[in-house]
């Protein structure tokens, strides 16, 4: 089969590798679209990955074999990779460790075979079945979507407030539409790229403003009558997107952080510790919030157009492009990849 195997810094070589076979309690699956992920991108810039690994986390696909003892299953079903209940007494994961930290445990332990491939090996337990009507496209980006339902589910957003998105990409995007159905009055985004900015307006957002061009700090304030969102959400992870959300933010209002920052940021704190602000940090998603997106999704709450058309549906062979152009994303907004 095809896949895209890791070979070096900010290198992807499209070749034909084994095709894996099922173990007891796993499926085969056919992979239909995987998304390019902001982590898979981070991972790539800063040569995070064991040379010979395949990533992608982001994807659906169809079940084309059973391992032994799989009965919940049956060969043809549309299923997307992740979100299940782990089985009764199994560990918490990488991510319980008490000293976590994804730059250095999280993404150096890169090394299984992904969904940048035709198919790819999954335990039965951890895929979810894909409801009638949503479509494969919409599939592809539950993961990201519940990264967003996570951030939302933990914020203190209530029925009315007025929410800040500072990064308009895909996370910041779904997170966007999630605010909305949680009953936010308004939604502002803060995006310098112009396709996710359009994005952002084609979803509804209250005003769409470009960093680059003015004080997003200053002119949230002046929106908000000189009191700041409710709400904030730093979706970005710029160098200075977490001071601008800290200093936005209203009195004893709360800053969400999102982002996966690579950079450091600057933060001065008697900016806004006078306020009594809180700062939540967000990681990742837990089995509830992709089962709450699929969900969404079927209801039509949340919806893949603007942010995949048909040009962002990659072949495998253009993956290397791909992904050099998520560096610094311009009319890129999600891109999903066909096996």
């Amino acid at each position: 089969m095809k896949a895209a195997v890791y070979k070096a810094k900010q290198r992807l070589e499209v070749e034909e590798v084994a095709t894996p076979t099922p173990g007891p309690g796993e499926v085969l699956v056919r992979v239909k679209y995987c998304g390019i992920c902001g982590s898979d991108v981070h991972r790539f810039m800063h040569d995070m990955v064991r040379p010979g690994a395949v990533l992608g986390h982001e994807f659906c696909g169809v079940i084309e074999e059973l391992g032994e003892g799989v009965e919940d299953w049956a060969v043809g079903d549309r299923v997307v990779g992740g979100g299940g209940n782990p089985p009764p007494g199994s560990a918490g994961g990488l991510s319980a460790e008490p000293r976590y930290t994804p730059r250095t445990l999280g993404l150096r332990a890169s090394s299984a075979r992904g969904a940048f491939a035709a198919y790819v090996v999954m335990p039965a337990w951890r895929a979810l079945p894909i409801p009638d009507g949503v479509s494969d496209e919409l599939a592809a980006i539950v993961e990201p979507c519940a990264v967003a339902m996570h951030a939302v589910r933990l914020s203190r957003l209530r029925l009315g407030d007025t929410v800040a998105i500072l990064g308009g990409g895909p996370i910041g995007l779904l997170a966007l539409q999630l605010a909305r159905a949680a009953g936010a009055g308004r939604v502002f985004v803060s995006e310098p790229a112009p396709a996710r900015r359009r994005a952002a307006e084609e979803l509804g957002a209250n005003r769409v403003l470009d960093p680059t061009a003015l004080d997003v700090v200053s002119e949230l304030v002046e929106e908000t009558g000189g009191i700041g969102p409710d709400v904030v959400f730093d979706c970005a992870g710029a160098r200075r997107t977490l001071h601008d959300s800290l200093e936005v933010v209203r009195r004893e209002g709360q800053v969400v952080l999102v982002s996966l920052a690579w950079e450091e940021g600057y933060i001065l704190p008697v900016e806004w510790v006078g306020r009594e602000i809180e700062m939540k940090a967000s990681y990742g998603s837990l089995p509830r919030d992709w089962q709450l997106s699929l969900d969404m999704m079927r209801r039509g709450l949340v919806r893949s157009e603007p942010l995949i058309s048909a040009e962002s549906i990659v072949p495998i062979e253009g993956i290397q492009e791909a992904f050099m152009g998520l560096m610094s994303p311009d009319e890129q907004v999600q891109i999903l990849v066909r096996p």
